[in-house]
């Protein structure tokens, strides 16, 4: 954002003291990390209050400050904006600035996926246009507006991800970004102790279609049947299903796992064979979406081929890590839920990459009164598995472990509440060359901790 300090004025309806003639570069919500020209954006809560940094960002660089209009003494020698609500002047910002904007936006969520897909699709963008993409986990009420701020005027494509924990929350993002390209990738169970079912997961992701544009479109998961009523009533919306089956406009014909990644073919509204660097057919299955877009924005299939070979995605996604005893590690510890530590099960089932099969599962998070439930029902697929072991850690795993416990006959079965060691001493002493370790759990458990003590000292 390039902006004069009177245009942030007038966009808000505010006052101000000191505006001039002054340009605002950016905008900052830390004092520790504001650059050359930005706006600071102090936040006021229990702990901290951000006017206590105000003349900080200013010696930093910032050329300007809001300024809550009921804090007392603003600082009389400082260019200020004095806003009523903080978050609520932020997100007006990030309205009034997507409305100068003519770039292309592209806005996906969904249950699992979301990432990855961000990254694909901007994988495949990046080669032929100037492309900008969500950082982190700016996905939310506070960080959505910050990457739209962040966009410059010359932007081709923006791909913003949005999450959310109740309802409503998606609308919100989505009336703000302004889609042109909606994705929902899935319907899974993460956040069900605050939507109550599947059912209402879905309904609360299909509020992504709230702000999209007039001839926008929606990219969604034909094999869910949950998203398909809302889709049929959605009737003024152009809609591509992708997934699984046959009578998807995009259906996946096969895929084939190399020591590279994994190897796919599709066929119908358009025809090829791509090639991704990671595992799992889930992430074949978010790939989709991005082939999809690419076709909606005029990339041919030669030239989505050759993004999607060399695809930068966010670590911790069925990330492939060779250690230092010549294990394959799978690293997807980034989050997990029912729905993908299945995906990443049935990989690890299907893969002929190496015969010695090691699973490492950490707690799933955010599952309500029925997470019990979930933990234990992974027993099924464990068992029909051929697996050298099973190292269960976190305290809803023992739910799991004490269904194995007696069911399990050669393998390694091992449960950790707290301590890493135990976990990494099993697989310190049997695995090796002839083996694949899956690690899988929520982001809270943090299962990447396990991994590191198999990685060469230079390359953590």
């Amino acid at each position: 954002m390039k902006e004069r300090l009177r245009t942030v004025a007038d966009w808000l309806q505010v006052d101000g003291q000191h505006v001039g003639e002054i340009m605002v570069h950016g905008v900052s919500i830390d004092s520790r990390t504001v650059k050359e020209g930005d706006l600071f954006i102090p936040f006021r809560g229990e702990q901290v209050n951000g006017h206590r940094y105000v003349r900080n960002a200013i010696e930093q660089g910032a050329v300007a400050s809001f300024w809550l209009n009921d804090e007392p003494n603003p600082p009389e020698d400082i260019p200020l904006l004095f806003v009523e609500d903080a978050e609520l002047a932020l997100q007006e910002m990030a309205r009034a600035y997507r409305r100068e904007l003519t770039c292309k936006v592209i806005g996906i969520t969904g249950s699992n996926g979301k990432t990855s897909t961000k990254d694909l699709v901007a994988s495949v963008l990046s080669p032929y246009a100037n492309v900008k993409k969500t950082e982190g986990n700016f996905n939310n009420e506070l960080g959505l507006p910050l990457t739209i701020l962040s966009l410059e005027k010359d932007t081709d494509f923006a791909v913003l991800e949005m999450g959310m924990s109740g309802f409503g929350e998606i609308s919100f993002l989505s009336t703000l970004a302004k889609p042109d390209y909606v994705v929902i990738t899935n319907i899974g169970e993460a956040h069900m102790q605050d939507l109550g079912s599947r059912e209402g997961i879905a309904k609360a992701k299909f509020e992504i279609v709230d702000g999209l544009s007039k001839n926008g479109k929606l990219l969604f998961d034909g094999d869910e049947p949950l998203l398909k009523p809302f889709v049929k009533e959605a009737s003024e919306v152009t809609a591509y299903a992708f997934g699984y089956g046959e009578n998807n406009d995009l259906p996946l014909q096969s895929v084939q796992s190399t020591d590279a990644g994994s190897e796919f073919t599709v066929k119908g509204l358009l025809d090829g064979t791509f090639t991704i660097p990671v595992f799992g057919a889930h992430q074949v299955k978010n790939t989709l979406a991005a082939i999809l877009i690419a076709k909606e924005v005029g990339i041919s299939v030669e030239q989505t081929q050759q993004a999607l070979k060399s695809a930068s995605l966010t670590a911790m996604r069925m990330q492939p890590i060779v250690g230092k005893n010549d294990a394959l590690f799978i690293n997807d510890a980034y989050n997990a839920a029912p729905t993908s530590m299945q995906a990443a099960l049935s990989f690890l089932k299907e893969t002929e990459l190496r015969n010695e099969k090691w699973v490492v599962l950490g707690d799933m998070l955010e599952l309500g009164e029925n997470e019990k439930t979930y933990h234990e029902a992974l027993s099924e697929e464990l068992l029909q598995m051929d697996l050298a072991g099973i190292l269960l850690y976190g305290p809803r795993m023992k739910w799991l472990y004490d269904v194995l416990e007696n069911k399990v006959d050669n393998q390694q079965l091992l449960w950790s509440e707290r301590e890493y060691d135990p976990i990494e001493q099993v697989l310190e002493k049997h695995t090796g060359s002839g083996s694949v370790v899956l690690l899988k759990g929520s982001r809270g458990m943090a299962l990447e901790r396990v991994l590191e003590a198999f990685l060469e000292q230079d390359s953590q």
